[in-house]
């Protein structure tokens, strides 16, 4: 299922259906006149689909249509983003790209990016931002990061650690603790966050650095042990997670950021005037209550750029933040 059909089958959306919609938006040209398309470049059932879904629904009493989730996987999010690089430049289809995507993955796939995030995509705004979040299994006898790190001194690469892929935003974070702290912990690589995680649980790993929301529902069954988080400062739009440290406390001169984000990109060529009706109606969803409301428990904060040109030079910035990670981490997926 795509669209509202979909959105209101799941918990996420329980309640947003009695939502009153704004006023639609419109251009100066009949735009739009038709369904949208927001492209998911991942699999039904993860953050960024859910995070897809919430945003269509939001998205279309502002602009008085439907807009229908794709969902593309494959590739690390490279076809989805790639479908959209080469669709029509005419502002009905768009993509829900991640920091990965947009900014990594160019780093990663040397050889075969089938498309430049910023040659071939035209930025509208981002819409959340996030970390990652480190745990361990309950069952382990680290109470806290410092033990954890003591830990994998006193037995360089006994310490296991899950991630969902080689070049994944949590392997590049764990390079990162890696050279900053001086340790050896084993990269464990899985083909998505979900084994991982049921490694995790199992026992057969001992930490992993994932996505907030897909951590969450363990942590607070107390089945995983939350030590810190990959972003510089705590999260404290996440109740259970605002005693749990950042890395600017646990490793101060690391400089380790780790920044999960989320954004809407259109087609280079897209006409100027439907880039900017776009990122206003898109910008209204991020601003609004609801939109917070949903976010902010699954560990995003929402957030928006003043206009696609400032959001453009935000990602040029980050490109070169992720470039030094992927680098640091000798990570390559051609």
């Amino acid at each position: 299922m795509t669209g509202r059909r979909a959105l209101l089958a799941t918990p996420f959306a329980a309640g947003l259906a009695s939502l009153a919609g704004p006023a639609p938006l419109r251009a100066q040209e009949a735009f739009p006149d038709r369904p949208l398309r927001l492209v998911v470049p991942f699999t039904p059932g993860g953050a960024v689909d859910l995070t897809g879904r919430l945003l269509a629904d939001l998205l279309a009493p502002i602009l008085g249509q439907t807009v229908v989730v794709e969902n593309r996987g494959g590739a690390g999010g490279n076809l989805g983003g790639d479908a959209v690089a080469k669709a029509p430049k005419d502002g009905y289809t768009l993509l829900l790209g991640t920091a990965t995507i947009l900014a990594a993955n160019k780093f990663l796939f040397r050889k075969s990016m089938p498309f430049d995030p910023t040659a071939d995509l035209a930025p509208v705004t981002r819409v959340a931002t996030g970390t990652v979040l480190l745990v361990v299994n309950a069952d382990r006898p680290w109470k806290n990061f410092a033990e954890l790190i003591a830990a994998a001194k006193q037995d360089p690469g006994k310490i296991t650690m899950g991630s969902s892929g080689t070049g994944s935003v949590s392997h590049l974070t764990l390079a990162a603790l890696k050279r900053a702290a001086g340790v050896d912990i084993t990269h464990v690589p899985y083909r998505g966050g979900a084994p991982a995680i049921q490694d995790l649980l199992a026992g057969n790993i001992d930490m992993m650095f994932d996505v907030i929301p897909a951590l969450m529902p363990h942590v607070r069954e107390g089945r995983f042990r939350p030590l810190a988080v990959g972003s510089a400062q705590r999260v404290t739009y996440v109740p259970e997670l605002r005693d749990v440290p950042g890395m600017a406390e646990l490793l101060p001169d690391s400089g380790i950021d780790a920044q999960s984000w989320y954004a809407v990109m259109a087609p280079v060529g897209t006409p100027q005037d439907r880039l900017a009706l776009l990122h206003r109606a898109i910008r209204q969803v991020a601003q609004s209550e609801a939109f917070r409301a949903k976010m902010e428990p699954l560990g995003f904060a929402p957030v928006s750029d003043a206009s696609p040109a400032a959001f453009g030079d935000y990602l040029r910035a980050q490109e070169k933040v992720w470039q030094g990670l992927v680098e640091a981490s000798g990570a390559t997926l051609d």
